[in-house]
């Protein structure tokens, strides 16, 4: 069976495009062989892995890949169940749109306000240009740190009722333990129980992603 693949995209930096992809492939890595592609030329999935302890190696491998990447991708796709997708943040060089041509679901995680949704909506043109060819491409934004002690706004929330990308009911909140899991090389599966509420965010993210 080919893989599922997901692409984690924003043209947007500073979105936690590379802190999503993480966690969520190693979420993924607990219901099937998985693999990340780090598609960004920062290398930011490969520093990240890099720092993991030989006792506690990161779950998930990490392939870079700078060229021939829908080849590539189809290739690895026959010996995995879920391939996750780092792309650069940028549209200039055309690897975020290599990657969401072979990729079954995209997720655009943005910051929750207005104007960093605002700021996706070349990505969205790219998204409307790619599915007419790849018709199985289904696009999801994530909105990502959330302040645990403020709700969405209303003009955030109003942003997401106009926008023609679907909103996920998941969000990630604002989590120092997400910062701590890259500096240790980890995910926050593997944080213990300062690891659990966040790890129970990426496993309702999971969830929805893959019932939708």
């Amino acid at each position: 069976m080919l893989a599922q693949i997901f692409s984690v995209a924003n043209q947007k930096g500073g979105t936690g495009k590379t802190t999503l992809s993480m966690n969520l492939a190693a979420g993924l890595s607990r219901r099937g062989r998985t693999l990340i592609i780090d598609a960004d030329p920062q290398g930011s999935a490969s520093q990240w892995a890099g720092l993991s302890s030989d006792e506690r190696p990161f779950p998930v491998s990490v392939i870079s890949i700078a060229s021939n990447l829908t080849r590539e991708i189809s290739r690895m796709s026959q010996d995995y169940q879920h391939l996750v997708i780092d792309c650069p943040p940028t549209l200039e060089t055309g690897v975020a749109q290599a990657a969401m041509s072979v990729s079954n679901k995209i997720l655009i995680p943005t910051l929750p306000s207005p104007v960093d949704l605002w700021a996706s909506v070349r990505l969205a043109d790219a998204i409307e240009q790619i599915k007419i060819y790849n018709t199985k491409l289904q696009p999801y934004i994530l909105v990502n740190q959330l302040e645990p002690r403020n709700a969405m706004s209303k003009g955030m929330s109003q942003a997401l009722a106009e926008f023609d990308i679907p909103a996920l009911q998941s969000c990630l909140r604002r989590r120092a333990v997400y910062r701590n899991s890259a500096l240790e090389g980890s995910s926050v599966y593997c944080m213990g129980k300062r690891g659990e509420a966040a790890a129970q965010e990426i496993e309702a993210l999971i969830e929805e992603i893959l019932t939708s």
